[in-house]
């Protein structure tokens, strides 16, 4: 059932489903200004005290809610209306800019303050997959499932790209207020087109004391479907062991290619302006494509690529080699959450969402690890090492999930 009764065909087709245009259109802003947020607080945390380590912490607080709170979020997703904690998550984006404006305003905005922000911002973040993306999937029909999910992941690599891009010109023009009152101007955009969605949906009763036995549910499903275990596996690899590149792409700027906050951010959008190549692909062939081979060697182009990213000698070398990498990322994107959604049943989709949300959130951990192993080796060494740890692991995990699911 799409969205009006309207049948979805293409691209365009899509964008003429009111829900869908909505929820796609609301949903690229709202990663826009999340983006512009990390960079411009990364700098800003970086010029303050100087340490790698402290700018990872601040980036893994931002993602620290999807770890806490992501079967919490699927399991609440089930059970509330999914508009109302689309539009409540947007609301604390739009206040929590507001006060860091204010702060950064008044001359006394400290790091603990950006990670207190963060961890707020990222409880939206905690959200994502249960409400917004399943609600934009299924506001297209199931066949046109791949598309919609193609097409929004081709934007999200685009407002990855211009995120860091914005975040940096911000930072270099605006300083830390500007920033944050340019993000908190997109946040209320992004309400105003949150209100006017109208997906229908069935509701279960929440009991907070069922959670644990949604979670353990929910765990016995994944076991039963090899693609939902392969996708978690993976994906959890990706989280803590190459977007952890992320929360240092600051340091690395500054450290190794002498850049200006405008070149860390064209840096940071390498990878996703690769990702938006590869979607644009995906949005075209995307059914065509075996899409357990995408994601398992579009992750392992992206490690690869990122491992000796450090060893460049140049920026414009840096940034190239992540755009050619950034490519598999829109299957990893893409394929992420469709592997999930065709495999389960229709009931256990906002559960298996859950689940992956909680994969991705292992994203501090590797943060964390990223920020303390830079202080001690250098950012370029430590994003190194953790991509190549991420490539064994990620190759391991994909010959056992490939070999199976047979020939």
């Amino acid at each position: 059932m799409t969205s009006g009764g309207k049948r979805a065909e293409g691209v365009l087709g899509l964008l003429r489903l009111p829900d869908y245009r909505r929820l796609w259109l609301l949903g690229a802003i709202a990663n826009i200004m999340r983006w512009l947020e990390l960079l411009a607080s990364g700098l800003y945390v970086l010029d303050l005290t100087g340490s790698a380590g402290v700018v990872a912490l601040m980036a893994a607080a931002r993602s620290l809610p999807l770890l806490l709170f992501g079967p919490l979020a699927g399991a609440i997703a089930e059970a509330v209306d999914r508009r109302r904690l689309l539009q409540l998550g947007l609301l604390a984006t739009l206040a929590n800019a507001l006060v860091m404006a204010l702060l950064a305003r008044a001359g006394v905005l400290n790091p603990w303050h950006i990670g207190i922000g963060a961890f707020v911002s990222g409880l939206l973040w905690s959200t994502e997959l249960s409400t917004r993306r399943r609600m934009l999937a299924e506001s297209a029909g199931v066949a046109a499932m791949p598309r919609a999910i193609a097409l929004d992941a081709m934007t999200n690599a685009t407002t990855r790209m211009l995120g860091p891009v914005f975040g940096g010109l911000a930072y270099q023009t605006l300083g830390l207020t500007g920033a944050f009152i340019v993000s908190a101007c997109g946040a209320a955009v992004a309400i105003l087109l949150a209100l006017r969605v109208r997906a229908p949906q069935r509701v279960q009763p929440f009991r907070l004391g069922a959670v644990p036995r949604g979670l353990a549910e929910g765990i016995a499903v994944a076991k039963a479907h090899p693609a939902v275990l392969g996708v978690l596996g993976i994906t959890v690899s990706m989280n803590m062991l190459a977007f952890s590149y992320l929360a240092l792409i600051a340091p690395i700027g500054r450290e190794l290619f002498d850049a200006s906050p405008l070149g860390i951010g064209v840096l940071a959008a390498a990878e996703p302006g690769g990702a938006l190549i590869g979607g644009l692909m995906l949005a075209r062939f995307g059914d065509r494509v075996d899409g357990a081979r995408a994601f398992l060697f579009g992750s392992l182009g992206f490690l690869l690529a990122l491992a000796v990213m450090p060893a460049m000698p140049l920026l414009a070398i840096a940034i190239l080699l992540l755009v050619v990498g950034g490519i598999g990322i829109a299957a990893f994107g893409t394929f992420q959450t469709t592997l999930v959604l065709t495999a389960v049943p229709t009931e256990a989709r906002s559960r298996m969402l859950g689940l992956v949300t909680m994969a991705i959130g292992t994203g501090p951990i590797g943060m964390m690890l990223s920020g303390a192993l830079a202080d001690r080796f250098g950012a370029g060494l430590a994003v190194s090492a953790l991509a190549v740890s991420g490539f064994v692991i990620v190759a391991v995990v994909g010959a056992l999930w490939l070999r199976g699911r047979g020939p």
